[in-house]
């Protein structure tokens, strides 16, 4: 019972345990495809208290206690909401030079199948996020503080806990009373003072795209895009020492199809409804630039996490064996892991030499029946169920079929292959185990 996981990260020792010790390292740890939520982080590895919430309104809390601190060596924890004995130790050994041994021991009733899928991920993305603040490093050692808006949704969540467990300091701006750290902002008048002492913004607030492109829903997705991103692009620029001023965007620009045509950065925009919002959304970011400060526009793909967005939605089909193409199958997606994204979101902030629209995009797009067949594969289960044109229509209406279930756009990342970026996840197998808890041992 229980279970012992061990695993070598190409990181020193103390560098292992400090970033263990940063805010954001328990939600970075927290498998994607769990139904965990990380309600409350531990302020502290000798006697903190971290707190997750489990289905049904449960509560496991971990308390960190004090005779397993060992700093750099170990930290340990037990729960303590739940009657399940449980007692976590973490324990870091150096092996050879710049090399960290990680080991889990968990004494637990539970058997190690059980646990076993939780913690080849927990140590594979460990290992990833330390590679990945290696290269970051490697581009700008600033340590920064970041402005965030959307900081709550599934993007910014994840992108504030990988920017903190980096050594950087986030600002919520939030558009509720402030709590602690947060700052409360009016995205039609943000207050003069709103971005004082920031050097980087990240605006990644937004209406989702999703539901019916009804005439009051295209007026909402408009509206919480232009506005508001002028009005902080105009704030950014009346705002000293401010380096970088950083958009979220889509691919949406590129058009719903633009058939084999290979899309890139230099591109021209497509036709459209979101088209047209993508293009006023990035030229409302001009003020920030027109002031010499550095705009990027993160022309986002298709994000691929079981927390949300289309691996949301399709997984549980896929899972009960009624996955499947759609229509012909023949469409180009444009896809990202959802850690891709936010490594490319921490390079705009740091990389001076990054600005201007970026495809946020794998190297390779694939079809939809390539992209169903290798969920179904991830799965293991059947792609045998193909989904007519007529229910994405149902759905969406006929626009919103068109620009979102039905798009086909093949599109690559040229600016960041010109940069020599590295993606974590550059396909899509890969990626999909990984995300699943599918990766083997």
């Amino acid at each position: 019972m229980g279970l012992t996981y061990s695993s070598v990260v190409d990181a020193g020792r103390d560098e292992v345990f400090s970033w263990h010790g940063r805010p954001g390292a328990i939600t970075r740890l927290t498998p994607p495809w769990q139904p965990v939520t990380v309600l409350r982080e531990a302020g502290s590895l000798r006697d903190g208290r971290a707190t997750l919430g489990l289905p049904g309104g449960l509560r496991w809390v971990a308390a960190h206690q004090p005779d397993g601190y060992d700093p750099p060596n170990s930290f340990a924890d037990t729960l303590t909401s739940l009657p399940l004995p449980w007692r976590h130790t973490h324990q870091f050994s150096p092996v050879g030079a710049g090399a960290t041994l990680v080991t889990d021991v968990v004494e637990t009733p539970l058997p190690a199948r059980v646990l076993r899928s939780m913690f080849v991920y927990r140590h594979r993305q460990l290992a990833a996020d330390l590679a990945a603040l290696a290269r970051a490093r490697d581009i700008s050692q600033d340590t920064l503080t970041v402005a965030i808006t959307g900081s709550s949704g599934l993007i910014g969540t994840a992108l504030t806990a990988l920017l903190t467990t980096s050594g950087h300091r986030v600002i919520p701006l939030v558009r509720r009373l402030p709590r602690a750290g947060q700052r409360y902002w009016q995205p039609d008048d943000p207050a003069a003072e709103l971005l004082a002492g920031v050097d980087a913004v990240i605006h990644l607030a937004g209406a989702s795209i999703g539901g019916r492109f009804t005439a009051e829903r295209k007026n909402e997705i408009r509206d919480s895009r232009i506005l508001p991103t002028r009005r902080l692009a105009e704030l950014a620029a009346a705002t000293p020492g401010l380096k970088a001023f950083v958009t979220a965007s889509a691919i949406g620009i590129y058009g719903p199809d633009r058939g084999e045509e290979i899309l890139t950065e230099a591109s021209p925009r497509g036709e459209g409804f979101l088209a047209d919002v993508v293009a006023g959304w990035e030229d409302a970011a001009a003020p920030a630039a027109a002031a010499g400060i550095r705009a990027v526009q993160v022309r986002t793909g298709i994000v691929q996490t079981p927390r949300g967005g289309m691996l949301r939605l399709l997984s549980p089909l896929f899972e009960a064996g009624l996955g499947g193409r759609l229509g012909t199958g023949k469409q180009w997606l444009a896809w990202i892991a959802l850690d891709d994204l936010l490594d490319i979101y921490r390079r705009a902030v740091l990389d001076p030499g990054l600005s201007g629209p970026v495809n946020a995009v794998a190297p390779e797009p694939v079809r939809n029946i390539d992209y169903t067949r290798t969920l179904a594969a991830v799965l293991r289960r059947p792609a045998v169920l193909p989904v007519p044109g007529l229910g994405p229509r149902l759905l969406l209406g006929d626009e919103g079929a068109r620009e979102i279930a039905q798009a086909s756009q093949y599109v690559r990342p040229e600016r960041l292959i010109g940069a020599g970026h590295q993606f974590r996840q550059p396909e899509l197998t890969g990626a999909l185990r990984h995300l699943f808890g599918r990766g083997g041992t």
